[in-house]
């Protein structure tokens, strides 16, 4: 049994973010790493660490970030972080938000952060990017059973 329809609260988004930043910030290494690697093996006698990248790692940041929010919510409805606070997003009728939502909807979580502040004020608890985009995000937790009588002798 899940709880039906309860929104997230500002909280638990904020941790889902934080947890979402880490995952970005580890598969950014990777692909810096990967790269890095392939530069040193091309080239291994002439290989010196790449510097003054701040414009390429800034780009590749934000393109990991979009790329691995889109692919939770428009697959799964949720990322590491959301998976593990217990939250999905969802299209504001219920069902998967689909990948062009899920793409817009990432390109404004990364670009504009602060909208997410949003949802602490709103009566619905939406974000500005879940206005935008028509989604909003929903504790998907089971709910503890409910506890049974001790059967009678």
């Amino acid at each position: 049994m899940t709880t039906p329809d309860r929104p997230a609260g500002i909280v638990t988004r904020i941790l889902a973010a934080l947890i979402d930043g880490v995952v970005v910030a580890a598969l950014t290494g990777a692909v810096f790493g990967a790269v890095v690697a392939g530069l040193f093996v091309v080239n291994p006698v002439s290989f010196s660490w790449p510097h003054g990248l701040l414009a390429e790692a800034s780009l590749v940041t934000v393109g990991v970030a979009v790329g691995y929010l889109t692919v939770g919510w428009a697959t799964a409805g949720r990322t590491v972080g959301g998976a593990v606070l217990g939250v999905r997003v969802v299209a504001n009728r219920g069902g998967r938000l689909g990948w062009t939502r899920s793409l817009c909807r990432a390109l404004l979580c990364v670009l504009v952060p602060l909208g997410l502040l949003w949802a602490a004020v709103s009566a619905r608890r939406r974000s500005l990017q879940d206005l935008l985009v028509r989604s909003t995000v929903l504790y998907d937790v089971p709910l503890a059973p409910a506890p049974t009588a001790p059967a009678a002798r």
